[in-house]
C-alpha cells in the first residue's frame, strides 16, 4: 500500500532522527525470504558494520547509502513497516530484519504478510533504472507527460499505476489525481488533448504533495495500516475525494460515488466529474 508520499514520509522521519551517520553493527534476519539480494548470510557479512551515510527515496524504493560504497533498496509493498525503536524493544512475529546501530537504536523491518523486499546493490541502477521518472522532479513537466503519453495507448488507471511509466504512484493517488483531473480512469490515454494532459500534470503533482504534507494516507488501525518510522499515523485520509467513498457525495457535484474495477483494481469515480468521453 506505501506509495510515493507515504515512502516520502519514512524517508523523512529518518532524517529527521539523525540515522545518517549511524553504524551497523549487527544485523538480524528472523524470514530470509525478505532478502531478495544477495543472500541472507551475505547481507548480513557485507552490511554489519558499514555506515549509513544518505537516505533517499526513488519511486517507492527507500535508499539508504552506505560506506563502501553499496546501497541497500527496501521496498515495502504492502504491508511494509519501518520502525525505530529502542535497543531491546519487543519484538514481534512480524519482525523480520533487524538492524543494530552503534548508538543503540534499533531499525526494524517488520511485515506482516511478508512482502517486502531487501536488495543490497553496488549500483542503485541495477534495480532503479526500470523506473520511470519522480512525478515531484523539476524535470517532470507537462511537456514531459506529454511525449511519455504519444509513447503509449492503454488506459489511464493501470497506465498510472505502471512503476517504468511514473514512478510513485498507486492506487489511493491514481484514483485522486484521475478525479481532480475530471478523467475516467479507462479513459484511452492516446485520446487526451493538450489541456487534459496539463489538467492530469497539475493533479498528479497536487495530490501527491498534499499527501507527503499531511504524512501519507492510513486506511485502517493494526498492524496493516500505514505509520512513520516513528509511529505516526497520516492525516491524509481526511482530503481523499474518491478513494474509499463508495456512496457518498462527490465533494464537487454531490453525485454518489462508484466504485468499479479497472485492471483488477478497486477504482473509485464521480460518474458525472469523470465521464468516459
Amino acid at each position: 500500500m506505501p506509495e510515493l508520499p507515504e515512502v516520502q514520509t519514512v524517508v523523512n522521519d529518518l532524517m529527521a532522527a539523525g540515522l545518517p551517520s549511524g553504524r551497523l553493527t549487527r544485523v538480524e534476519v528472523r524470514y530470509p525470504r525478505i532478502i531478495a539480494e544477495p543472500s541472507a548470510a551475505q547481507f548480513r557479512r557485507r552490511i554489519t558494520g558499514r555506515t549509513i551515510t544518505a537516505i533517499d527515496r526513488r519511486g517507492k524504493y527507500i535508499i539508504l547509502d552506505l560506506s563502501g560504497p553499496v546501497h541497500l533498496l527496501i521496498h515495502l509493498r504492502m504491508t511494509g513497516h519501518l520502525y525505530l525503536a529502542e535497543t531491546a524493544s519487543k519484538r514481534t512475529p512480524h519482525d523480520h530484519v533487524i538492524l543494530h546501530l552503534d548508538d543503540g537504536r534499533e531499525l526494524k523491518y517488520r511485515d506482516p504478510r511478508k512482502f517486502g523486499r531487501f536488495f543490497l546493490v553496488d549500483r542503485t541502477e541495477k534495480i532503479l533504472g526500470k523506473l520511470g521518472p519522480e512525478p515531484l522532479s523539476k524535470y517532470f513537466s507537462a511537456n514531459t507527460l506529454t511525449r511519455l503519453l504519444s509513447l503509449r495507448k492503454r488506459m489511464l488507471k493501470p497506465l498510472l499505476l505502471d512503476q517504468t511509466f511514473i514512478a510513485g504512484i498507486g492506487n489511493i493517488y491514481a484514483d485522486e489525481a484521475l478525479w481532480r483531473a475530471h478523467l475516467h480512469p479507462c479513459r484511452n490515454s492516446a485520446t487526451l488533448d493538450g489541456p487534459e494532459i496539463k489538467q492530469l500534470h497539475r493533479a498528479i503533482r497536487y495530490v501527491l504533495r498534499w499527501g507527503i504534507k499531511n504524512n501519507g494516507t492510513s486506511l485502517g488501525g493494526g498492524e496493516t495500516g500505514f505509520s512513520s518510522a516513528t509511529g505516526r499515523r497520516g492525516k491524509n485520509r481526511n482530503n481523499l475525494n474518491v478513494f474509499r467513498r463508495a456512496e457518498l457525495p462527490c465533494p464537487r457535484c454531490r453525485t454518489p460515488i462508484r466504485r468499479l474495477i479497472v485492471g483488477q483494481r478497486s477504482t473509485f469515480i464521480c460518474t458525472k466529474c469523470q465521464p468516459i468521453s
